[in-house]
């Protein structure tokens, strides 16, 4: 049986912009800080900082959920972990959430 391709930069990128239309986005892979770790065999660790407007007025635990629901294709395809830092933009005078 062939393994299933890993889910790309890119492909993460992309479905993280069609979703969330970010005014910010970085994607990091960052396996190689994991490897020999038990969970790296079956996938990638990757950080995602997105700053969306769609996350203005939403919880932390909302804001998560709406990266993970846009990753949730690529959820099968390599990815192990996710560190997520998602922030709503920055209104004149506040500070970022």
């Amino acid at each position: 049986m062939t393994p299933m391709p890993k889910a790309t930069l890119s492909e993460i990128r992309t479905a993280l912009e069609l979703s969330l239309a970010p005014v910010s986005l970085e994607v990091r892979d960052d396996s190689a800080r994991h490897e020999g770790h038990a969970g790296a065999r079956s996938g990638g660790h990757y950080q995602v900082a997105v700053v969306s407007a769609a996350f203005a007025g939403r919880t932390p635990l909302e804001r998560h959920r709406m990266v993970y629901q846009a990753l949730e294709p690529l959820m099968g395809r390599g990815i192990h972990a996710v560190n997520i830092i998602a922030q709503a933009p920055q209104s004149p005078g506040r500070p970022a959430t």
